[in-house]
């Protein structure tokens, strides 16, 4: 367990939790393990490395191989990834000479001829019939031996491993942490804070935590240790059950709930009485969730229980036997109404609503005194909603001022993107203007006075985690929207996945759009070699783990943007399979090395969503001729088999154009408004550490910062959305 606990640590902070052992002469070993780190891509800071070197050769020697273990897993190194092709980049065949070779091969082997020969007559060949055709014609220790090695370049990636303190403490703060984020978390880390909550449960504990679905899981492990669990609406009781029976405390996919005992019951049962008899106007939020309502009051047997009536109502509400009118009906009777005026009184008691409601409300409003009322009663509650809905609606009106007749980007919490017309009609640019300078007022109000905040110059275009269901987990993963420079001559993307049951085939592509967004050309395994650019060949079965590379010489790329893509050929989708990630490396020139070399991987990106094409980021070439990365972490639907690049060309393309082109809210923005206030904000440079505490904001935690500073990475990168 302890292990769990210090690797959960680790990557979610790059910290070590300070080893233990007996004092002794471990500089030696702990040379050895910072060594090893550097064939990964990491180090040890100089405050852990003199740490190590005091205690004992074993105690740094058990150390290594748990932290090895962690970060190999972090960076994709704990697979392993072969090519097709054995010598690739080198000797890629053009796509219809290897096909003519596997036929050949084909009508030389006795067991293949007659069949070969028979589908040649007809005029169609099936590729995955061949013999040799989609399946490692050589061993992994084969296809190293043909691979020079890396030599080491000062372009590779570094990631610093820094001190910790105790395990205990570690963990507490990464609960507390986790628990009491002010914005959603990913799949990955709600996991993370269920392993947590479990053992924090009886400590410390968040002042507020505001997301519902973090609740639920803190809830759960209160329940298990006798304290009271912390609601406030039915619809926590419910996330409080799903959690209990191992379900989705999201609400996204249904929860088959389990024999609740009876002790539990009667818990949950007196928490939903007295949620509604504090509250009666509460039972409206049942209507959003009657199913799963219905099948919870079928395990809580409220007829059981007649002390608690307005528990009973949440369930006759759900099976429609007792009325309650929600806020969305009543705002949507007075929108129908015309009642532009009442709609905003009503939702002035619901401030995020309200938020939410803003562009609807400007637009129906007829006349400019109704939409002074809107933007008034914006003003007069944005104080009351929290910090990532201003960001987010922020964010949108800064995109409503596009010219009209583009296209709008849906995507959904799973990842999954789609494009229409956007048929709305515009925002007038006063109303706009006035909306944006209040958000920004009441945004600036909430960031604290930071003194000194430094700024690494390499996060500024990073987007605001607003949530981090907008993200996967990986390395050096960043928010949709974000914005990150390429600097290399080579790029090098790879997918790798490992099927849980059936034949699972993953294709690995890439359309290469003009700047215009229509189709270059494209690299996939009917397109084994384009300008600048080879595919390692065609994989179709992976019951062991396989990979699949494109290599990209990036001064030879013609057009404006690269979009990688995952189509889903055959078999498990992305939440079936054992395994599956995307990630990007960069080389130098003629920098060579295996297929797969952690300390040149850039970025390593998990695939977990839903849909049947996955397009993690683009790359696009700016106007001074450099390439930079734009993170997308979408998912579009495809088709249930055979997805290629060649089909699909046309909806990446417009979900590409619309992302691409939105305008998100950065690092660079929250600096720009800090700047405005009691902040001095400079630009980190490397040479001139600070001798006071500061606030520090980048990519990675520097060596040297004064005892008190305060430091944000891309590990806690939300702490900088205000509550």
């Amino acid at each position: 367990m302890a292990h769990g606990l210090e690797s959960l640590v680790l990557r979610h902070t790059h910290r070590i939790p300070a080893p233990k052992g007996s004092a002794g002469e471990g500089a030696t070993a702990a040379r050895q393990f910072d060594a090893t780190l550097a064939s990964v891509g990491f180090k040890l800071s100089a405050e852990l490395l003199a740490h190590l070197s005091g205690l004992s050769e074993a105690a740094v020697v058990h150390t290594a191989r748990r932290t090895l273990r962690t970060v190999r897993e972090m960076v994709g190194d704990h697979v392993r990834h072969n090519a097709y092709f054995i010598d690739f980049p080198a000797n890629v065949p053009g796509t219809e000479e290897f096909w003519t070779r596997c036929v050949a091969q084909a009508l030389g082997d006795d067991t293949s001829r007659a069949h070969t020969l028979t589908q040649l007559a007809r005029g169609v060949l099936d590729l995955l019939s061949l013999p040799v055709y989609g399946r490692y014609q050589h061993t992994y220790e084969e296809m190293l031996a043909a691979q020079d090695e890396l030599i080491a370049s000062a372009g590779d990636r570094v990631t610093v491993l820094h001190l910790g303190r105790d395990l205990d403490d570690e963990v507490t703060d990464l609960y507390l942490a986790l628990a009491g984020s002010a914005t959603p978390l990913s799949e990955e880390h709600l996991g993370d804070l269920g392993v947590l909550a479990e053992r924090c449960a009886s400590g410390p504990q968040p002042e507020t935590i505001p997301i519902r679905e973090n609740r639920a899981l803190v809830n759960a492990a209160r329940l298990a240790v006798g304290a009271d669990p912390l609601l406030d609406t039915v619809v926590d009781v419910l996330r409080l059950a799903c959690a209990l029976s191992g379900g989705d405390v999201t609400l996204r996919e249904p929860t088959r709930f389990r024999a609740i005992p009876r002790p539990v019951r009667r818990s949950l049962l007196a928490a939903l009485d007295a949620v509604v008899e504090a509250n009666p106007a509460k039972l409206a939020d049942v209507h959003a969730h009657r199913e799963p309502f219905k099948r919870l009051g079928e395990r809580l047997h409220p007829h059981e229980y007649p002390r608690w009536p307005h528990a009973a109502d949440v369930f006759a509400v759900a099976r429609g036997e007792k009325e309650a009118w929600s806020f969305d009906s009543r705002f949507e009777q007075l929108l129908g109404q015309s009642d532009v005026l009442g709609a905003v009184h009503l939702l002035k008691s619901a401030p995020g609503r309200l938020f939410r409601a803003l562009d609807r409300l400007l637009r129906t409003a007829e006349g400019q005194d109704e939409r002074d009322v809107v933007v008034a009663a914006a003003v007069e509650i944005a104080p009351q909603v929290s910090g990532r809905v201003l960001l987010s609606v922020r964010e949108h009106f800064q995109n409503r001022g596009r010219d009209g007749g583009r296209l709008r980007l849906f995507v959904n919490s799973r990842g999954r993107g789609w494009v229409a017309p956007d048929l709305r009609p515009p925002v007038p640019a006063a109303d706009r203007a006035r909306l944006i300078g209040a958000l920004d007022a009441e945004i600036r109000r909430r960031l604290p006075a930071t003194g000194r905040l430094l700024v690494d110059p390499d996060v500024l275009d990073v987007a605001l985690p607003i949530s981090g269901k907008a993200s996967a987990a990986g390395l050096g993963v960043l928010p949709r929207g974000s914005l990150s420079a390429v600097d290399g001559e080579r790029l090098r993307f790879f997918v790798y996945w490992k099927q849980t049951r059936q034949r699972t085939d993953y294709d690995l592509s890439a359309l290469l759009l003009n700047s215009d967004y229509s189709t270059g050309s494209w690299l996939s395994y009917t397109s084994l070699r384009a300008v600048g650019g080879r595919h390692s060949g065609d994989v179709t079965e992976a019951p062991e783990g396989a990979s699949e590379f494109i290599d990209l010489s990036l001064g030879r790329v013609r057009g404006a943007f690269v979009v990688p893509q995952v189509n889903i050929y055959a078999g498990e989708g992305f939440e079936e399979a054992e395994e599956s990630f995307f990630g990007f490396m960069v080389r130098d020139g003629e920098q060579k090395g295996r297929p797969f070399e952690p300390r040149t991987v850039r970025a390593k990106s998990e695939l977990r969503g839903v849909g049947r094409v996955a397009l993690p980021l683009v790359f696009r070439r700016e106007d001074d001729g450099r390439w930079s990365a734009k993170w997308l972490h979408l998912y579009l639907k495809g088709i249930s088999a055979a997805n290629r690049v060649e089909e699909n060309q046309v909806s990446v393309s417009k979900v590409v154009r619309s992302l691409v082109e939105r305008e998100y809210l950065t690092v660079r923005y929250l600096a720009g408004l800090l700047s405005d206030g009691a902040t001095t904000v400079e630009l980190w440079d490397e040479g001139a550490v600070p001798d006071e505490p500061v606030t520090y904001i980048g990519p990675e935690r520097p060596e040297g910062l004064p005892a008190g500073s305060r430091v944000v990475t891309l590990e806690n990168l939300g702490d900088l959305i205000p509550d």
